[in-house]
This record gives structure tokens, sequence and C-alpha cells, in this order.
């Protein structure tokens, strides 16, 4: 299982990861950069079927949410539920895109990509350098602010106050982290940029002239088509799948035994294969969700594109042999996940801290 054998279905694999520390990863992961080689070209055709098959898919579903809306609202929100799924595969493409791997050339990445943010409602080149940054420092506790879903560790959460913790509690609630926190961050965490890196003005005049575009682009159709529709319709769409979106990067970096470490005991091959997941789900979820479950791999290298991520996990079991494996059921308790506990490397409830917490003063 530890050792490279091309073209065996993964699914036989153990569903468990393995319990290694960095040395055994590194070790057993050496030569992980020529497996994943192969991997990393892009494919024309590929990357064109992937284009018919998110955005027919999509319209279609659009103009008919349109059409339901005099008459059964509630219809409407249930395509909406799955036109957001469709719609997270069209951002799948718009986030290959930022990491220059869905097409060949630059130029049409960038293309392609700016194209699909008028359907996320997500600014492109802003949103690919904030998560270019998050690609480069995951797991590094001192970026954790940065293209990631805030936490704080236990110690740090100890020494909050009253009204620092009940914040904190509030915000890590699951109601407000993964229904209230997608919406300000889609209207207004993508608007007004707070991330000013030396030399970014050329990003965040991008990234306001991508808002104004969209915004002008929303209004016309809203005029077209009525206000009315086009809110219920779109704006249900994207209310979706922000909740997804949330929910997929949630999962899929803050698990029980994910990987955080400050950057002087960080590396990056432990960052990739124990601080992300592989969010193992039916065939057809996959399809949706542009293959972003298999996000192990996607942080190992981020130039495969995502139609390539499947069979470089079936082709190479090395590569799944030490990643944490999640269904959909089994990520259901990680919203539970409050805390990291640097002393136990892994992420806590409120309950378990606030229990340690009166065993350690009963003992003292």
């Amino acid at each position: 299982m530890a050792t490279f054998c091309p073209h065996i279905h993964f699914y036989t694999i153990m569903a468990k990861p393995i319990q290694l520390g960095v040395e055994d990863i590194q070790q057993s992961l050496k030569h992980w950069k020529s497996i994943i080689a192969e991997y990393q070209r892009a494919n024309t055709w590929r990357a064109v079927g992937q284009l018919f098959t998110s955005f027919g898919p999509f319209l279609a579903l659009w103009i008919l949410m349109y059409f339901t809306v005099s008459y059964s609202v509630l219809l409407t929100l249930a395509l909406g539920v799955v036109n957001a799924f469709f719609l997270v595969r069209i951002f799948i493409i718009q986030h290959d895109c930022g990491h220059y791997s869905f097409l060949a050339k630059r130029k049409v990445n960038d293309a392609v990509g700016f194209v699909c943010s008028f359907f996320s409602s997500i600014p492109y080149t802003y949103w690919a350098r904030v998560h270019s940054f998050h690609h480069g420092h995951t797991g590094q506790l001192e970026h954790r602010d940065i293209g990631d879903i805030n936490f704080v560790t236990a110690e740090e959460f100890r020494n909050f106050g009253r009204w620092g913790k009940l914040k904190y509690r509030v915000f890590r609630s699951p109601l407000v982290l993964f229904l209230v926190v997608p919406v300000i961050y889609f209207s207004v965490v993508l608007r007004i940029s707070k991330i000013n890196f030396p030399g970014w003005s050329p990003v965040i005049r991008k990234q306001n002239i991508n808002n104004i575009l969209i915004l002008l682009t929303y209004a016309g159709i809203g005029y077209l088509v009525g206000w009315k529709a086009f809110l219920i319709v779109q704006g249900s769409i994207v209310f979706f799948f922000s909740i997804i979106a949330f929910w997929f990067f949630y999962v899929q970096h803050q698990h029980d035994h994910t990987y955080m470490q400050w950057t002087k005991n960080w590396d990056y091959l432990t960052a990739a294969i124990k601080g992300a997941t592989f969010y193992k789900l039916p065939r057809f979820m996959h399809f949706l969700t542009g293959n972003i479950g298999y996000h192990h791999l996607h942080h190992l290298s981020s130039r495969i594109p995502n139609y390539n991520l499947r069979r470089c996990a079936r082709e190479n079991p090395v590569l799944q042999a030490h990643v944490t494996q999640l269904t959909f059921l089994k990520s259901l308790p990680l919203m539970f996940n409050k805390l990291w506990d640097e002393e136990k490397q892994r992420m806590i409830s409120f309950r378990e801290f606030y229990r340690h917490e009166a065993m350690s003063s009963a003992a003292s």
C-alpha cells in the first residue's frame, strides 16, 4: 500500500489513513514530484468538454428556474440547490484557471476564469491571488487568517476575555459559520479587500473593475428578465453555492487530525497530505464538485487540473495511503471542531476544552 503501484483501483485501499510522522511521510512519498509530473499536463479536449458539461446544464437549469418562479418559488429554490452544484463545477474551472492548470496557455486561462467570475460572482484575479497565498502557506499558524476559515488555538482561546470567548463561540456556531458567514464573505469580503500586500495595487484595481462589471451585468439581466425573478433565481443559486463551498473548504482543512504548525516547523509535503482530506463521495458528486474532494492531491500540486485528479489518485495508491478519508456522514461531526490543540495536535470541541479546563482546575 505504501509503494508506487500504478493502475490499481484506489477504492480498494483501506479507508483509514496510516498515522505516520513527518519523516515517515517524507520517506514514503520522496518521489512524489516524479509521480505527479504526467498529471500536470493540461488537456484541451477534456477542458472544452468540461466547459460544455458545466455551463450547458447551468444555463438550462437557470432558464427553467426562471419559468418556475411564477408557478412555485419552492420549486425554483429546489432547482436552485441542484444548480448550485453546477455553479460549484463552474467555479472549479475558475479556480483551476487561477492556478493556470485548466488550459495550457496562460492568457486563455485568464480569459476563461474571468468569464466564470460573472457566474460565480467571485472576482477572478483577486481571489486567485489570495488562494495562491493559501496554497503556499496552508497549515502555517501565522497565516491562518488569509484564505482559510478563521480559528484560534486552545491557548489563544484560554487567554481571551469573556467578550472575546463569546464572540468566537458565536462565530464558530454552525448556524453562523455555514449560513451567515458565507453571505458576508460573498457580499462584503469579496467586494472590499482587507488584504493589500506590497505590489498588490494592480490586483485590487482588477478586483474593483471585476466587481463593477459583475454588478453592471447583473443589473442588465435584472432589468431584462425582471428584478424579482433575477434575485430569486441567481440569488438562490449563489446563496446555496456559497454554503456548499464553505462546507467543502471547512471539512478539507479543519478535520480532526489536520496539520497546523508555526512556520519554523512547517513542512510542505506533510501540510498537503495531512492538512487536507480526501472527501470520498459518490462518483456523481465528484463530477458536480469538479473533483475538489481530492483535496490533498490538489494541495500537493495545484498544477494538476481537476479533470486529472481522479486518475492520479486511482493510478497511484501511495498518494492515498496517508491521507484522512472522509465520507459525507463521517464529515458531519467536524462541525463541532472549534479549536486547534497544539499539545494534542488535533482539533477539539468547546466541550472537550472546558472539560480539560475543569480537570486541570480540580487537579491544581
